[in-house]
């Protein structure tokens, strides 16, 4: 069994904001595949489909961004599914709109969502895709920059961006190592 977890926030508050690129991920592989969430256990709400011969379970915490590992530790638990099966979905504000990174391993380079994450599993070696969505300009609070919506020249970018971070889970989802996919999707912009 495979876990894709998109980081978000939730909420109508939320939607459409830069934080909630992990959840608008989350949303694409779900609409592409037909599939609605469909159970809430845990502190998230999720559902759990069979793509291709893979059984996945696609997550969306409703713990807020600071507290995502506390859905995620219970989840993996319950399923008994392993550290290399999951998949973390989230923004990055070192990252480019338009731009996607894939990582096996790494800090959580001051993202609240992936410390969490990080101290819950105890570990900071699981799969990773940063969807980018630049730094604020203008004298903007990161934390304003990170709760508004894109600006209407950066929304192709970004759906562009969240298309192909989709087809790298779609991919990896194929079977396909990570390092492959990696090595396939870190080359590639929107």
């Amino acid at each position: 069994m495979k876990l894709i977890i998109g980081l978000g926030n939730p909420g109508e508050k939320y939607a459409g904001t830069r934080h909630n690129i992990g959840f608008d991920v989350v949303d694409q592989l779900l609409e592409r595949h037909h599939l609605k969430m469909t159970d809430q256990k845990f502190r998230a709400d999720y559902t759990v489909a069979h793509i291709g011969q893979e059984k996945v379970l696609f997550v969306k915490p409703y713990t807020y961004m600071n507290l995502s590992g506390e859905a995620l530790l219970p989840l993996m638990s319950y399923y008994h599914v392993a550290m290399e099966d999951i998949l973390v979905v989230y923004d990055d504000l070192d990252l480019e709109p338009g731009r996607i990174r894939l990582r096996q391993t790494g800090s959580a380079g001051g993202h609240n969502g992936i410390k969490s994450i990080i101290q819950m599993l105890g570990s900071q070696d699981f799969n990773r895709i940063r969807v980018g969505i630049g730094r604020p300009s203008g004298g903007w609070k990161v934390v304003d920059h990170v709760l508004a919506p894109f600006s209407a020249d950066q929304r192709p970018l970004i759906d562009q961006a969240n298309q192909l971070a989709a087809d790298a889970v779609e991919y990896w989802l194929q079977g396909h190592d990570f390092i492959d996919v990696m090595n396939r999707y870190n080359q590639r912009k929107a």
